[in-house]
């Protein structure tokens, strides 16, 4: 047992207040009172049932976490990082305990005459507590009595032994009166001794301090630290002190509300921990309850993956419920921030691409990528980067639902390309192959793109993208960790971009945001959080951005900040705030002229163009996991789980003969750069000769707004 102050978020005050807490790990519940002084009087306020529960932390906010259960949310704030630490861990310890306690009961249901056996060595047991108490009774006189002092000494020392062996006797019945409540509770409540014969365990006991059972009322000698553990004597008292109701609740008194957020989620109960269910029994129950599902086809009847991969319907919406079991013994399996690089998550949360065509996402709007080197400025070319950067990332989520994607498999690589222009105006005895670079059938008008996987452990991605007329790079290089949140996942991008113009011989640093995959028992959301910053030496410009995560307590969604800094100046000459995933409005601090930087309504992803599956070779993306895609597309979690293994299988099997053989990993496209990650082989820099550029900007570095 352990107890200490925390706040606690109610509605009421829209606020935190202070609470006493109390944690029974035996009963499984955690009680708050308004005071300690209430505590030991047993006022209690509320308590939250910690069986099924799910406890959540927010990455961004080191002292906060929640539980969630009983179709509530509950807030709760520490003091510290530390502090949370300790109550986190002893949280998921008392739920993990009762999550084993109900498997147990489920899979080993005890035989019905287990309960009277127990009820009958019970009471024997207490009839031979009562002749234990009569003969101490007794001897208790006797000694009394007695004239001699060496004779009443030696009687003395017989009585005290005695004493001790009457309260262990009395303890162990209090032990076997849980056990027996905890085989076969009433409603979850122990209900104190059914025997009459036995009360006189509450009256006559020296224990310390004392109990009464079956009522919510105690007096303890608590702990001085505030955390600190209770001894093991009172566990047992403090078990049949606290009554364990049916469900969660906050007291009338001013609290009467099970609504500690102000968005909580309508009409969705946490799983509970059963996973008896398989992912595949998961698959077939989803496919009995809805249509079949018809797959794209070509000409010849055979599957058209093409079609596939450019379809971003959202037939799976919904399916993280249908799979909760799954889910939540998933979650069972792991505690609050443990690295989930090496946990296997179920096929069915998938997205359907690989990760490295998530990455080319960045260029869904390739013409604010490429007018950066029309901006006559650098003021105007680092204002350009940002909102090409800003805008870059709703074209990345192709569904309500947050899914993950494929983990590219080594070696991998991804190829595509865009049109500037919305229609593609260029017949076939027109175009003009540029021949080399990332994809080299492109036209020196078109942005291309490649991405590959670079390395396994860690997981590291690098993607390139160029546009040659305009004379503009891109290259960067990045690897996820994943953290578990609780309620949330959260992904650490580790890494660098950085955009080159080869006219103006800029080059713009930039970083990544962290992503988050919220509410992951129910319908799971995406939110970026975490600060970036956008840097280019040669002009002294800097862009600091911060990605705003949602607090629970009010605020938007998705909002990001923006400031722009010219060389050594303290004061911004460009700030923006606004959603990323909507609009941003922009403004410039020495006229006040405001903007719209982006509007997302206002921008239409543009198609990427990608060789035909047919045509690409056995690594490339979507050729690697078409298979997959396709079950995926079919909402057959049994064929997608069977086909990602195999690709799997197949990869770890290429690692062995590389292993048996002496033979080292080659990259193709990229290689490494020292400590400052990987470079592309080709870039455009390199093979583009130092002429006259074609579109140089006017330069007027004293331009104002």
């Amino acid at each position: 047992m352990m107890e200490g102050s925390l706040s606690k978020w109610t509605n009421v005050m829209k606020g935190w207040q202070y609470r006493w807490f109390v944690l029974d790990e035996n009963a499984g519940l955690l009680s708050y009172y308004t005071s300690k002084e209430k505590m030991t009087r047993g006022v209690r306020r509320g308590c939250v049932r910690l069986r099924a529960a799910v406890i959540g932390i927010d990455d961004e906010d080191d002292s906060t976490f929640t539980i969630t259960v009983d179709h509530k949310t509950f807030h709760f704030q520490a003091r510290d990082g530390g502090e949370r630490e300790q109550w986190v861990r002893a949280l998921e310890d008392t739920i993990a305990r009762h999550g084993r306690r109900e498997r147990w009961s489920r899979s080993v249901p005890a035989p019905s005459h287990r309960h009277g056996d127990l009820e009958r060595r019970i009471s024997e047991a207490d009839a031979y507590l009562q002749i234990m108490i009569e003969l101490v009774s007794k001897m208790n006189t006797r000694v009394s009595e007695l004239a001699d002092p060496q004779e009443k000494s030696n009687g003395q020392v017989i009585l005290d032994h005695s004493n001790a062996m009457l309260d262990n006797i009395k303890h162990s019945i209090v032990l076997l009166q849980i056990a027996k409540n905890t085989v076969n509770p009433v409603n979850g409540v122990y209900q104190g001794p059914t025997n009459p014969s036995q009360a006189h365990i509450n009256k006559e006991s020296d224990l310390s301090p004392r109990v009464e059972m079956g009522a919510e009322c105690r007096e303890l000698s608590t702990p001085t630290h505030p955390l600190a553990p209770l001894t093991d004597l009172d566990a047992p008292r403090q078990a049949m002190s606290l009554l364990v109701p049916d469900t969660s609740y906050s007291s009338s008194e001013g609290e009467d509300d099970f609504y500690d957020a102000d968005d909580e989620p309508q009409g969705t109960t946490p799983p509970g921990p059963s996973a008896s269910r398989t992912c595949a029994a998961e698959g077939a129950a989803e496919q009995d309850s809805s249509q079949p599902v018809d797959l794209p086809r070509t000409r010849d009847g055979e599957i058209d993956y093409d079609a596939l991969y450019e379809d971003e319907s959202d037939s799976d919406l919904g399916s993280m419920e249908n799979h909760g079991s799954v889910v939540t013994h998933l979650l069972s399996q792991v505690k609050i921030g443990m690295d989930l690089t090496k946990v296997v998550l179920p096929t069915f949360i998938l997205e359907r691409r690989s990760l490295l065509e998530m990455y080319a996402d960045s260029f869904a709007h390739p013409d604010q990528f490429v007018k950066i080197v029309d901006q006559p400025t650098p003021k105007d070319r680092m204002i350009q980067v940002v909102r090409w950067y800003l805008s870059s990332y709703h074209a990345g989520r192709k569904s309500h639902v947050a899914k993950k994607p494929y983990n590219p498999i080594l070696g991998e690589v991804f190829r595509c390309h865009w049109e500037l222009d919305a229609v593609d105006t260029h017949t076939p005895n027109e175009k003009q192959e540029v021949g080399d670079g990332p994809v080299p059938w492109c036209t020196p008008d078109q942005l291309s793109f490649v991405a590959e996987q670079v390395s396994h452990h860690p997981p590291i991605s690098a993607f390139y993208a160029e546009h040659v007329n305009k004379r503009i790079q891109f290259e960067a290089w990045v690897w996820t960790k994943s953290k578990f949140l609780g309620l949330s996942i959260g992904v650490h991008n580790i890494g660098k971009g950085t955009v080159t113009l080869l006219d103006t011989e800029e080059e713009y640093t930039l970083t990544f945001p962290n992503g988050y995959g919220r509410s992951i028992l129910t319908v799971p959301w995406i939110e970026l959080g975490g600060s970036v910053v956008i840097e280019c030496v040669q002009s002294g410009h800097r862009a600091n951005i911060e990605f705003l995560t949602k607090p629970f307590y009010g605020g938007k969604k998705h909002r990001v900040t923006c400031e722009v800094f010219a060389g050594v100046d303290k004061k911004p000459y460009y700030t923006a705030q606004g959603e990323w995933n909507t609009r941003v409005d922009g403004r410039w601090t020495d006229s006040g002229r405001t903007e719209v930087l982006f509007e997302v309504c206002n921008m239409k992803p543009r198609r990427k163009r990608v060789a035909p599956v047919s045509r690409q070779a056995a690594h490339e993306s979507r050729r690697v996991w078409r298979h997959v895609t396709c079950a995926l597309r079919a909402a057959d979690c049994d064929a997608a789980t069977a086909a990602k293994r195999s690709v799997e299988q197949a990869q770890r099997d290429a690692v062995k003969l590389r292993e048996a053989s002496g033979e080292r990993w080659s990259t193709l496209l990229f290689s490494p750069k020292g400590e400052d990650g990987w470079e592309y082989k080709s870039p455009l820099k390199k093979r583009l000769s130092p002429t006259t550029p074609q579109h140089k900007p006017t330069e007027n570095t004293d331009s104002t707004r």
